[in-house]
This record gives structure tokens, C-alpha cells and sequence, in this order.
């Protein structure tokens, strides 16, 4: 059994990410399971013009004080393992374009073939029902990405802080229209085999929750604890980004602010003291970590200028 943080190696960690990792390594710990570490590397075209972001994303984690068990598992070298999955589940054939399923998703419900309301940009199963020769014309036009048949499934999952969340599962995309594995098929897929029994992750990714975990259970695979946490905005509420200023460990090193000053604000923004081992943070009732969801608003004036 065991917790997990997975980045996307696509650029360096920002203080949102570090504090996430920071909490999935509090709550795997005090759970008593190993944190793994997963490196999301399926879109080799972003993580090809990185080069490098891996490794410095594990000698951050490390830098903030957090350890993890080996070995660091990268997804590329897993192709073949997500293919025999996606090889066992009853999927078709999707042309779509991403305008196109935005259309058909905001079309009016009573010209659907089904009468179940799919949750809003829920794929409505356009492609579901082609004839072998639409395919076949289709298929000439453009690759198809490949759907699994959920047949609007209603799955309810729990989560730590927003309880039971209650969603109906559409045909969603197990791999792209090159065949690289989705990410909702691939995190799914090595959640289960690494024994992962706790999700630690931003609370944006919430609403995917229902459907990882209906793909679990067809798979097989126990459905994990799911612990959705606050992200870092900025001061207009807008998730963190680079031009809200210097985020990364590198970024703020050049400022003058080390690794250990930065464990220090990812606390302080917990409502914990700043000055906090990891030992320290172990022996805490669990009240102590009650805003975790919260959002933490980083003020680039205060929080990165020397």
C-alpha cells in the first residue's frame, strides 16, 4: 500500500506543485504507506523540449526535505503494459475534433440518443454508433483516438476534505489519435499496479475522480483514498504561473531564498509552523492539516521579491 506524487515532467515545480508533493508525502506517512514517486512523461514532444526537468523535480523534492520509496517509475517505459489494458476494454473508434466534442457537448440533451443528462463537456458518444464504412471514410481523414464504453455509468467516490463526490462517467478517451495512452487510462493503470491506495493531487483534478475510479473497478483494482488539496493561485485567484513571478526553487535560489526558507512558507501557508521537521509533522493531530484544502493565494510582491 502506498501514496504517490506524479508530476509531468514539462517544466520545473512551482511552489503549488511543492506543496502538494509536500502534503502527499504528510498524508501517505501518516497513513503508514511508502510515498512513490511516478514521472508523467507520456507527452514526449513537451517533456523532449524540457530536457532535464525530471531530475531537477526530484532534487527539489528532496531539497524540501521529502524522501520516497524506489524506484522512481517513469511512464514511457510502460507502453507496452497500458497497450494489453487498453487491448482488453470495449472501446471504439473517435474522430472528433476538440471543436467538435465542445459542440456536441453543449447541443440541447433531447437530440441525444440516450435520455441520461451527461455532466457538462461530457463526450455525448458522437462516434458510438458508425456503420464500418463511416470508419473506414473517417479513418481516411484523420487517426481516431480510441473510447471506452462507460455507458454513463454513476460512480460515487470519497474524498478527505469534499466527501462523497457523485458523477456519471462518459466515453472517455483511453488513448490519443497517435496511440499514446490518455492520461486518465496510463495513472489509473499504474495506480494499480504499484499497489496505490492514496491520491494526493490539486483539487482541479476532482471531477476526474468518478471516472478513474469506475476504470479502476473494471480493471480490477481497488479504488483509492482520494485526498483533493488546495492549489496555489495568484492574488486574482488564477492558478499559479510563471508570470506571476519567480515560483521554482531555481527562480527563487536567484533571489536569495534557499530550499529551506520555501519548506518554510509551503507550512506557514498549512497554518503550521514554519520551523517544522518532518518528525514533527508526523506527531500532529489530524486537525493540524484542516486547511490543506484551502487555496493558497501567493502574492508575488511579498512571497518572491528579496
Amino acid at each position: 500500500m502506498a501514496g504517490r506524487y506524479a508530476p509531468s515532467p514539462t517544466s520545473d515545480l512551482h511552489l503549488g506543485n511543492l506543496r502538494t508533493a509536500l502534503l502527499a508525502w504528510v498524508f501517505a506517512r501518516r497513513s503508514g504507506l511508502r510515498l512513490l514517486v511516478r514521472i508523467e512523461d507520456l507527452d514526449q514532444q513537451r517533456v523532449g523540449a524540457a530536457r532535464g526537468v525530471a531530475q531537477r523535480q526530484l532534487d527539489d523534492l528532496a531539497a524540501i526535505g521529502l524522501d520516497w520509496s524506489p524506484p522512481v517509475v517513469r511512464q514511457s517505459d510502460r507502453l507496452g503494459l497500458y497497450a494489453s489494458v487498453i487491448a482488453g476494454l470495449d472501446t471504439y473508434e473517435c474522430f472528433c475534433t476538440r471543436r467538435e466534442v465542445a459542440e456536441a457537448a453543449q447541443a440541447p440533451q433531447a437530440s441525444r440518443p440516450d435520455a441520461v443528462t451527461l455532466p457538462e463537456g461530457a463526450y455525448p458518444g458522437t462516434c458510438a454508433h458508425l456503420s464500418g464504412a463511416e470508419r473506414a471514410r473517417r479513418r481516411r481523414e484523420r487517426p481516431g483516438a480510441l473510447r471506452v464504453r462507460a455507458d454513463a455509468a454513476t460512480v460515487t467516490v470519497h474524498d478527505r476534505f469534499a466527501g462523497e463526490v457523485t458523477g456519471i462517467v462518459d466515453d472517455f478517451v483511453v488513448a490519443r489519435g497517435d496511440g499514446t495512452p490518455a492520461y486518465n487510462l496510463a495513472t489509473v493503470v499504474d495506480d494499480g499496479v504499484q499497489g496505490v491506495t492514496q491520491v494526493v493531487r490539486g483539487d482541479d483534478l476532482l471531477g476526474s475522480s468518478p471516472r478513474q475510479a469506475w476504470l479502476a473497478t473494471q480493471l480490477g483494482h481497488p479504488v483509492p483514498d482520494y485526498v483533493h488539496v488546495g492549489l496555489a493561485v495568484n492574488a486574482r485567484g488564477v492558478r499559479l504561473a510563471k508570470r506571476d513571478g519567480a515560483v521554482s526553487l531555481a527562480d527563487l535560489a536567484a533571489l536569495g531564498h534557499d530550499a529551506g526558507e520555501v519548506r518554510g512558507w509551503l507550512l506557514a501557508s498549512l497554518g503550521l509552523d514554519p520551523w517544522l521537521g518532518n518528525d514533527e509533522l508526523l506527531r500532529l493531530p489530524d486537525e493540524a492539516f484542516a486547511r490543506a484544502n484551502e487555496q493558497w493565494v501567493v502574492d508575488a510582491d511579498e512571497w518572491v521579491t528579496p
